[in-house]
């Protein structure tokens, strides 16, 4: 099936994020307000970034001038992963941090996104989102409200993007709609919808159904209502990639199963474990106090932005492929068919096989 060459691109796709995911998940730069007896204002600093990412960019935090290092540099690995956290202690003699730039040097063309986090002395703690559009921030001045939207925003389409399994749980449904559904003709357009309207329809309807439930999970467990092991939800998000790759294999000629005939309604049940992978990775970064709500919307649309993004892109490269002029064997066929699923399965049978290790573990 030519829907199913889309694949190799997402295979490859999901290799390189596989190799680079400890470099693109955000580090975390803390500021914690110290009490102080004289004027100068004292703070603890928490450094949090991947061990890859330490050795292979010259990153490191960046405060005012004034700001010198007091005591020795501690640094500890955690056990299990390769992050490395690094603790010290400022102080910063023309006073607190607020309405001053704090940010990282080296971010800009790294790839790597800084979560930035600053408790002040009083108030709430102040959270912005550092990259390669933005490498530092300008600390708000008290009573100033911090920008939530656009960095939560940022973080669910950086964790979309930069999810291997999410990306490839995604790339697997759109062949699957399209093998789902009546054959459609080659258009001869890029700016023509390669879907037809009953494949288009069927597509937002199982996207749809994806996002309601990885939604109700995301908010549920971020708001600790529910509390599923992270390695078990992981294994569980593994599973529905497996399953995906099964029903992908299967012969056009067989009668079609639960997932072909109503795949809006198993996409949601899939869609509850992948909320429970999202909600994870909003734990390792918090839901700012007072913010919650909003936080968490932003999240979500961020998300969704995310899949829109990857499917629009993947359909533009399914239109331009149709137009490209090939060789039509029928091994090649063949192979076009085979390859990438049994590349999807195996990927998916060896992140089961990862992720069943750390719950037994």
């Amino acid at each position: 099936m030519k829907s199913l060459k889309l694949l190799w691109c997402s295979i490859g796709l999901c290799a390189a994020t596989v190799a680079h995911a400890h470099l693109l998940a955000p580090a975390w730069f803390e500021l914690d307000a110290l009490p102080s007896s004289d004027q100068a204002a004292h703070y603890a600093v928490r450094w949090r970034i991947s061990a890859r990412t330490l050795s292979a960019r010259n990153l490191r935090p960046r405060l005012p001038a004034d700001c010198a290092v007091e005591g020795a540099v501690t640094r500890s690995e955690e056990a299990g992963d390769d992050v490395v956290t690094q603790r010290w202690r400022v102080r910063c003699a023309l006073g607190a941090l607020e309405g001053r730039r704090v940010g990282v040097e080296g971010l800009r063309g790294s790839g790597v996104n800084v979560i930035l986090r600053i408790q002040p002395a009083r108030g709430r703690p102040v959270e912005a989102l550092l990259g390669d559009g933005r490498v530092s921030y300008t600390v708000p001045l008290p009573g100033q409200r911090p920008a939530v939207l656009p960095m939560y925003l940022r973080l669910g389409v950086t964790h979309l993007l930069t999810g291997a399994d999410h990306l490839l749980f995604l790339l697997g449904l759109l062949v699957l709609v399209r093998r789902a559904s009546p054959a459609a003709s080659k258009l001869a357009a890029v700016d023509t919808a390669v879907l037809d309207r009953a494949r288009l329809r069927a597509l937002l309807f199982t996207v749809t159904a994806f996002t309601l439930g990885h939604s109700v999970t995301l908010s549920l467990a971020s708001l600790q209502w529910i509390h599923v092991r992270q390695p078990l939800a992981e294994l569980g998000i593994a599973l529905t990639i497996l399953a995906l790759a099964c029903e992908l294999s299967r012969p056009q000629g067989e009668r079609p199963t639960l997932l072909a005939r109503k795949p809006w309604a198993m996409t949601f049940i899939f869609g509850l474990l992948h909320g429970l992978g999202f909600a994870g990775a909003l734990s390792e970064i918090g839901l700012p106090q007072g913010e919650i709500p909003l936080a968490l919307l932003a999240f979500n649309l961020g998300i969704e932005c995310g899949q829109l993004l990857l499917l629009g892109a993947a359909l533009l490269a399914l239109a331009l492929w149709l137009e490209l002029p090939r060789p039509r064997g029928p091994a090649l066929r063949l192979a076009e068919r085979v390859l990438p699923v049994y590349l999807m399965g195996s990927l998916a049978m060896l992140w089961c096989l990862q992720r069943a290790a750390l719950l037994l573990g």
